[in-house]
């Protein structure tokens, strides 16, 4: 089943189990990536999982990045509310590569370059997001590939 699919089932099993902030995430999940089907012009054959997943990965950095600011504003509750989306949204997305495997992957993308210099930076994050399908952290992937071309 895909993605979309499931969160479609799980609307409906929460509506019926009466929990009003998960119905409200999916709700706006389901929102996020029928827009982007809209965009895309692909409406009616909808997207692929990939692309799904990029979407559902940035609806959850955009969950973190407000719930770091309701902090430092110092709403504490509406800070757990964002963090709770978040939860609700990372449940749907495939298990993050570690730090350790998003390395390896890095490294292989640098040895396949004849001259990595700091001016190929962007390129290499490019060919190390494609490699990692999604599954890595675009921040935690620029910061390993700037480490360890500074090297």
């Amino acid at each position: 089943m895909s993605i979309k699919a499931t969160i479609e089932v799980d609307i409906k099993t929460a509506m019926l189990a009466g929990e009003k902030e998960r119905v409200t995430t999916l709700r706006g999940l389901k929102s996020s990536i029928l827009y982007a089907e809209v965009a895309a012009g692909k409406r009616d054959e909808g997207l692929d999982e990939q692309t799904v997943t990029s979407i559902m990965q940035k609806e959850a950095k955009k969950r973190q990045e407000s719930a770091d600011l309701y902090i430092q504003g110092g709403n504490k509750e509406r800070a757990e509310s964002e963090l709770t989306e978040k939860s609700i949204i990372e449940a749907y997305l495939p298990e993050q590569l570690s730090e350790d495997k998003v390395l390896e992957l890095v490294k292989v993308e640098i040895a396949k370059i004849d001259d990595p210099t700091p001016q190929k930076t962007g390129q290499i994050i490019g060919a190390v997001k494609s490699a990692s399908k999604g599954n890595a952290d675009g921040a935690l992937i620029a910061r390993l590939v700037k480490d360890q071309l500074a090297q």
